[in-house]
């Protein structure tokens, strides 16, 4: 039987891009039985129906899946956010970063409208702090700055774009391929659904190479998924430190022989960042304590 990819799902209907053609297809009932619902990305197995109409037999086994949007088998996540209008906040970033760890994807911090900066020295000094962890930070401007960066970490990947609202996404990927919003219009077309709207999650292949995940962007950033134990673990450079604390599951509060507190105090950890850790943790606790109500 044919295999391809869910390249968009639209109701209970999935368009499976197998070699050059596209496939309507429905999922079979055993499915649902099973909880298991088809996402953008799933790599399947069909059986063809009719002319260019099949029924999804088989599900492939995901390498990791985001809920909002859902879509599957995503290698990065670029993490769009301006240096102003809106002005850069590291809060957000690193709540993003967290919510991208955890989905075991890659994430890629994005800058953007680099022209609008007044005090570049403040704006790298902040940025600094991520490519210290080990963080790739891409800057870009309207002048085109960064652009053959953003090319070459798309190629050959799966990537989905994300990050504050206004900070020029959409710009960004019509800068990278003019082509984007062409061929986002030819599938809508090719599938009958009228104009694209973002509400519709899609893969797009990019002529300079690499698939793009055309989404509407991350609906939920709670952590309704992460526990209070694990949460170090998406904070990379807490992650490292915490196994030489005297307590297993230290939580780095106020415990002592915490090896987490001590990196903060000596600045082998910002400060800023071990906060917004704290913020998350205690966001977390809450929702678990109101969860056992």
């Amino acid at each position: 039987m044919p295999e391809g990819q869910i390249i968009r799902a639209l109701s209970s209907f999935y368009y499976v891009k197998s070699e050059n053609n596209i496939w309507e297809c429905k999922a079979r009932g055993v499915f649902k039985k099973r909880k298991l619902t088809p996402v953008v990305g799933d790599y399947v197995v069909f059986e063809k129906v009719d002319d260019n109409k099949g029924l999804i037999t088989e599900i492939k086994p995901r390498k990791n899946e985001l809920i909002r949007p859902q879509i599957s088998n995503v290698d990065q996540a670029i993490l769009v956010f301006s240096a102003k209008e809106p002005n850069f906040s590291s809060l957000l970033l690193d709540r993003f970063l967290v919510l991208v760890e955890q989905a075991n994807i890659k994430p890629i911090i994005c800058i953007t409208k680099l022209d609008l900066v007044e005090d570049m020295d403040e704006l790298n000094s902040k940025l600094k702090v991520y490519e210290d962890i080990g963080y790739q930070v891409i800057r870009t401007s309207k002048l085109g700055v960064g652009i053959t960066e953003i090319k070459e970490v798309l190629k050959g990947k799966v990537s989905v774009f994300s990050g504050q609202s206004g900070v020029g996404k959409s710009t960004l990927l019509n800068t990278i391929s003019p082509e984007l919003y062409l061929e986002t219009a030819n599938i809508s077309q090719k599938l009958g659904r009228g104009k694209h709207t973002t509400r519709v999650v899609q893969l797009i292949t990019l002529p300079s190479g690499g698939t793009v995940a055309d989404t509407p962007g991350f609906s939920s950033l709670d952590f309704h998924g992460i526990n209070s134990k694990e949460l170090d673990k998406y904070f990379i450079e807490i992650a490292e430190l915490s196994t030489q604390c005297r307590f297993r599951g230290c939580l780095h509060l106020s415990e002592p022989g915490c090896a987490v507190k001590e990196a903060v105090e000596e600045g082998q950890i910002n400060k800023e960042r071990y906060e917004h850790y704290l913020e998350f943790l205690k966001e977390i606790v809450e929702l678990e304590e109101r969860k056992w109500r």
